[in-house]
């Protein structure tokens, strides 16, 4: 089959096309596509630009994408899975954007009280659509920045505060734009740079880069000189506090309405999981008393009888890897036992551990485990190399990403984007007098690309897409 830049003419009479304003709505068919004796595609320099793209033009597919589809990238067979494990937080338990709101609030006012930054930072608020996971964060330089799976600084998502750094300055202060794995991770070994690259992946940590970036354009706005990895240090301080200190969990526990969502579909999912025999458990940092107050909420006050296993403050992604943390037993008051595990008990509730005992105690290996986590890493990645587990991601973005992508705008947009893609690499090696203008310097045939590339739907308005390497 032809490809869609290169498709048959079928009949000779007029063409109709969707077409961007100022290109035309009809054209008639030109001869710039044709067909050899011996049924071979050619192709001419088009005589009617409009009409060579509306043969160009790929063909739009009226289906839409479920935003809430499950999407696999390996074949499995839910017959074979005996056993399902979850995380709590942003997996069975799903926050409103007011939890983001409050941590973000919480962390600016212990950094005033308790770290003595200026009264005028509470003036920032939190902004809901500023920061996306999977950001990098320069801890020498204050910028945070979108980096692709190559280690290459994507130009046009570096900020300072919350403004954007220009290109050429990104390229003078990294040498290019390539970011040597070194400096990104200490994964494979120490180095004189140390880690000055943070990557956050967590959903809790979107008010973290806001914060960060709203106290950076504090001080930039005011011409204060500071220090930014002491920026850092207790911006990053005060966002723990928040979670240690119990701070947020009590105001979550106090109108759990206001905080937690979709809770519908959650008990729907591990109702039927029960119904059908299925062994589940639940492994999760957060304490027992939030587990316990949002499980309630969602489930019931009878929640615990639909797992046979729930660990509370397992500190993971340590939880997956230490092996020295042994299971503790929390009783229904919250006090800590001392004896011994010998067997993880339905109805009991067990604290830290590591997940090489969990396996000893209850024999779930291997592919007949799916576990469910939000953070592509520490959830999920170990325990499926190591282990063998099946795993799953739950990426509540995607969501509203899929919902963009699925309008009529940006269908249209993303195809005359193609069209116009294809016959711009037709051009460039077909003997013509627009090839030729363009080797003068003339590129009439790219304005229309970059015009419409210019108005194409954001995904996100700072960022573009988390799944993208670059803004759209």
């Amino acid at each position: 089959m032809a490809s869609s830049s290169l498709r048959e003419k079928t009949k000779p009479s007029q063409v109709s096309c969707r077409t961007p304003a100022g290109i035309g709505k009809r054209a008639a068919p030109s001869q710039s596509l044709r067909r050899s004796h011996r049924k071979v595609w050619s192709w001419e320099p088009p005589s009617n630009f409009a009409a060579a793209l509306c043969y160009a033009m790929p063909s739009v597919s009226s289906v839409s994408v479920d935003p809430d589809s499950i999407f696999a990238n390996n074949e499995m067979s839910l017959r074979d899975t005996e056993v399902y494990g979850f995380d709590y937080d942003y997996t069975l338990a799903f926050y409103s954007s007011h939890l983001h709101t409050l941590i973000f609030d919480i962390a600016r006012d212990i950094l005033i009280s308790k770290h003595r930054y200026p009264e005028g930072l509470r003036a920032y608020e939190y902004i809901p659509d500023f920061a996306v996971r999977g950001l990098h964060y320069d801890v020498q330089k204050a910028l945070l920045m979108k980096i692709d799976a190559f280690h290459y600084i994507q130009l046009g998502t570096v900020y300072r505060g919350l403004h954007p750094v220009p290109d050429e300055e990104v390229v003078a202060m990294y040498d290019g734009c390539h970011v040597p794995l070194e400096i990104m991770s200490d994964f494979y070994g120490k180095s004189s740079h140390g880690q000055s690259m943070k990557q956050f992946m967590d959903i809790f940590s979107l008010p973290e880069m806001s914060l960060l970036s709203c106290v950076n354009d504090f001080f930039m706005k005011h011409n204060i000189d500071y220090e930014p990895v002491h920026l850092h240090k207790d911006v990053k301080e005060a966002i723990r506090d928040v979670h240690v200190k119990g701070i947020m969990y009590r105001a979550v526990e106090a109108d759990i309405g206001k905080y937690i969502c979709y809770g519908e579909q959650s008990h729907a999912v591990l109702k039927k999981l029960h119904e059908h025999g299925k062994k589940m458990f639940l492994i999760t940092n957060s304490p027992f008393d939030f587990v316990d107050r949002g499980m309630s909420y969602i489930v019931g006050r009878d929640w615990r009888d639909l797992f046979d296993v729930v660990i509370v403050q397992a500190d993971k992604p340590g939880f997956f890897n230490d092996r020295r943390k042994p299971f503790r037993r929390v009783t229904d008051k919250g006090a800590l036992l001392w004896d011994r595990i010998h067997k993880l008990e339905k109805g009991q509730i067990y604290k830290q551990g590591n997940l090489y005992e969990f396996l000893r105690l209850t024999g779930w290996r291997g592919s007949k485990v799916l576990y469910f986590g939000d953070h592509i890493y520490s959830d999920l990645a170990d325990l499926t190399l190591k282990h063998g587990w099946r795993t799953g991601a739950i990426v509540p973005e995607l969501r509203e990403e899929i919902k963009i992508m699925n309008t009529e705008e940006y269908v249209h947009t993303v195809s005359w984007m193609q069209a116009l893609t294809g016959l711009i690499e037709q051009m460039q090696v077909s003997p013509s007098p627009l090839r030729a203008g363009r080797a003068r310097g003339s590129r009439p045939d790219a304005a229309p690309l970059s015009r419409r590339s210019a108005e194409t739907p954001p995904l996100r308005p700072w960022w573009g897409s988390g799944y993208e390497s670059a803004k759209p």
